[in-house]
């Protein structure tokens, strides 16, 4: 047993596939938003490949694939998937945060007037 496994991390497993449950996550979001498309982003020191699904209106979602589960993502989801490093990630994706963040500000400011 892994020392992170201690805290019920989960992740990809050591052959480079996705936990079942993020891959049943991925599909149920994939079929419940309208125009989405997964961004791949690559391996780094403190996560393993994981990808991004980003739908019409910029909402988006982030779990760990692995190398053989971004291979398989397109066909597993049924949509676009691209290289975040190659495309970076679309505009929508960001409005959809600036938008939050004020959404939130001034709920913030309303509950302490």
């Amino acid at each position: 047993m892994a020392f992170l496994d201690l805290f019920g991390r989960r992740g990809v497993s050591r052959k480079g596939d996705a936990d079942p449950l993020d891959t049943a996550y991925l599909k149920e979001w994939s079929r419940t938003h309208r125009g989405v498309e997964a961004f791949i982003e690559p391996r780094t020191t403190v996560s393993d490949v994981s990808a991004v699904l980003v739908a019409f209106d910029g909402e988006w979602t982030r779990r760990p694939v692995g190398e053989r589960g971004a291979q398989r993502l397109s066909a597993l989801l049924g949509i676009p998937v691209y290289d975040a490093r190659r495309v970076g990630y679309p505009q929508r994706m960001r409005d959809h945060d600036a938008r939050r963040r004020i959404e939130e500000r001034r709920a913030w400011i309303e509950e302490n007037r």
